[in-house]
């Protein structure tokens, strides 16, 4: 009996251990598929909630355009061609950037002369910027202002290139940042930007009328 219990151990014991493997990459992959389910519908449900904070706040205009220093600074941002809209909240830490986009420190507010910086995840809101087109308009709103702006260009550029984020005289204007190549396993190794010009300025109350 011990005889052929060894014989049976050596002779199925490399599928018992790649029957293991198997079931250990099973599990990762289980865990894999369900950490990212998890972070999209964690994303989901944040922004919809400041969607409609953001809605409701702006139609009682209990707020002024640019946050107090105390404020959380809060925007939505919307490329309708692309059926893109999101959320943009200050700073570009990943607490933000898994639930929104993230205005860039350092970089101009809206309405100030400047440029604005805004980032996000290339997987997940900026994705469709893939499709992104000079001449595509993009409107940041804030609580009681819409600024509209026209695509000028697109730039595909290392990550420590902060040059594009530097103002341009006499001008105000939006620059959106994500990871390139939108589908890259891993660490992407360079940045694609989005480039754009204020063209125009309203307040809520005129362009909800």
């Amino acid at each position: 009996m011990s005889v052929r219990l060894l014989v049976e151990e050596v002779y199925c014991g490399p599928k018992r251990r790649w029957r293991y493997a198997q079931s250990m990459l099973l599990l990762i992959g289980v865990g894999a598929i369900g950490y990212s389910g998890w972070s999209y519908l964690d994303q989901f449900i944040h922004q919809r909630g400041e969607h409609n904070a953001f809605d409701l706040a702006r139609e009682e205009r209990r707020t002024p355009a640019l946050p107090a220093p105390t404020e959380p600074f809060k925007a939505k941002l919307v490329i309708a061609r692309l059926n893109l809209t999101t959320m943009v909240e200050e700073g570009v830490g990943e607490d933000t950037l898994r639930h929104a986009a993230g205005h860039i420190p350092l970089t101009a507010m809206p309405g100030q002369p400047g440029n604005i910086g805004v980032a996000a995840h290339r997987d997940t809101l900026f994705r469709k910027l893939r499709g992104i087109r000079t001449h595509d308009r993009i409107v940041l709103s804030t609580l009681t202002k819409d600024y509209r702006y026209e695509v000028t260009a697109t730039a595909i550029v290392r990550p420590n290139d902060v040059s594009v984020l530097a103002p341009t005289a006499g001008e105000k204007t939006l620059t959106l940042v994500t990871c390139y190549p939108f589908y890259f396993v891993g660490p992407a190794p360079k940045r694609f930007v989005v480039q754009a010009r204020q063209i125009a300025e309203t307040s809520a109350s005129a362009s909800d009328n």
